[in-house]
């Protein structure tokens, strides 16, 4: 392999180490010459860990060959950079003089314990806060798709490394579709698992439990392996769920199911509207469902005024957790201080409430699913947008542009059940969107293998950028 090679999936590399058809040097060589060779232009990671990988890469080769089996042995990953690992900073998009961590995130150490070799750490928005991937701190990460357009946010780094074919897979986090978004506008498989499915740890729980970890990936196989390594808990996890294996899933019949088409946009306080050329791909692949078997029918959750009071709260306290972690808080960007301020002040009685809230919530939007298995939506109300969108605006402006590109997403945050988003095709030619596949409690087989049969018709892994960078 070579830096103008593209690397194969996730599941298609773990295969050909296998084989002995090649070697983790020689794959995470090629890794760290694409990314290197794509960073002047994508911008997609903030930091590469050339040195450190080619090292833990000579060591999975050594593990190999003394006969030793891990699910990930030797194989490139990236995570985002919310994310810990020892002898890095974790800059979370922020500028600032940030001390290296000592310790890696319960992830990192599953990533670790299944043997994958961690390339670098990619770029996200000052504290995820937005659905694309840009800051002062380092400029704009822009889509493989188009040069003119944002991947997404806040997993925009993880979503441009994987579109790009620079990494296999790559973990993300979502807290309002942050996972979901960059899927949908990278022509990717996002999943956002069940609140507690994956540790959030060193903290016991992340934006007050509308945070979690989620992997972004080509195919559906690749996405439900990386969630089985990464899946499980900490000892001292605020949310914990029993151990669940989802890669099984992959290639199982559903059956037949009746799926809920919700084309509503959940109330979000600022104007939205649906594309309609984002409504004619969310049709065509209700279309894709028919004829596989599925009953499809328009319906809408319940969700209501109360679900936006429920996520606020919990949204800007958890931003203003986050400020108070920075080196120097006042480096941060306008927006997101006065975010912080509003977290302040939602931090006593209205974040009691928001999270009081919850089972009720979800009493009334799982009503939907005593008349059907799953709903399907649209990931995000518009096609990709530019990687300026939000440039040199203020607080209300950029929450006009993101609310309005980007409503559908976050109830299932607040909700904390499982969601997936696959690709749904492209507008003006080249521009990818997406839909989400939406589940109860613990429905991530299901979602899974739905996803997985649709993968199997629509084939959009074999889609790819062309490369301009």
């Amino acid at each position: 392999m070579d830096a103008r090679t593209d690397l194969p999936d996730l599941t298609s590399t773990v295969e050909a180490l296998d084989r002995g058809e090649t070697t983790s040097v020689e794959l995470v060589t090629t890794c760290l010459d694409r990314i290197e060779e794509a960073q002047p232009a994508l911008n997609a990671f903030r930091v590469v860990r050339r040195a450190a990988a080619l090292a833990e890469a000579r060591e999975a080769d050594r593990r190999r060959a003394a006969g030793e089996l891990r699910p990930l042995l030797g194989v490139p990953i990236a995570i985002k950079d919310d994310t810990d690992i020892v002898g890095e900073t974790t800059m979370f998009g922020c500028a600032g003089d940030f001390e290296p961590k000592t310790a890696d995130a319960e992830v990192v150490r599953r990533l670790r314990e299944a043997g994958a070799v961690i390339v670098g750490k990619t770029h996200t928005p000052e504290l995820g806060q937005w659905p694309l991937t840009s800051g002062d701190a380092f400029g704009h990460t822009r889509s493989p798709w188009s040069r003119e357009h944002s991947p997404g946010g806040s997993s925009g780094g993880s979503a441009a490394a994987v579109a790009a074919r620079l990494v296999p897979a790559a973990l993300g986090s979502d807290g309002a579709g942050s996972v979901r978004i960059p899927a949908s506008w990278s022509n990717l498989v996002g999943i956002k698992p069940q609140r507690g499915r994956v540790s959030m740890w060193p903290d016991p729980e992340a934006f007050f439990g509308i945070t979690t970890h989620g992997p972004l990936a080509r195919t559906v196989a690749d996405a439900a392996l990386l969630l089985d390594v990464v899946s499980g808990n900490h000892p001292d996890d605020l949310h914990t769920r029993p151990p669940l294996t989802v890669s099984d899933a992959v290639g199982r019949d559903p059956g037949q199911l009746k799926i809920a088409l919700s084309l509503k946009i959940p109330f979000s306080g600022t104007p939205a509207k649906l594309d309609p050329r984002v409504r004619t791909r969310i049709a065509a692949l209700a279309t894709v469902l028919r004829d596989l078997g599925h009953e499809v029918t328009l319906a809408d959750p319940e969700y209501g005024l109360q679900f936006g009071l429920a996520f606020l709260p919990r949204s800007m306290a958890g931003i203003e957790q986050w400020l108070n972690r920075l080196p120097d808080p006042a480096l941060a960007d306008a927006r997101t201080r006065s975010n912080a301020r509003l977290g302040r002040l939602l931090r006593g009685l209205p974040l009691q409430a928001s999270r009081a809230a919850e089972p009720r919530l979800q009493r009334r939007v799982g009503r939907i699913f005593e008349e059907f298995d799953v709903v399907l939506a649209p990931t995000t109300a518009t096609p990709p947008l530019p990687v300026t969108a939000i440039d040199g605006i203020g607080g209300w402006a950029t929450d006009k542009v993101v609310t309005g590109a980007c409503p559908y997403a976050w109830p299932w945050n607040v909700l904390g059940w499982p969601a997936v988003n696959v690709p749904a095709g492209f507008v003006d030619g080249h521009l990818p969107v997406g839909a989400q596949l939406l589940g109860p409690q613990d429905s991530e087989p299901l979602l899974i293998s739905l996803a997985s049969q649709l993968e199997s018709v629509l084939r959009w892994h074999e889609q790819a950028p062309e490369r301009w960078w």
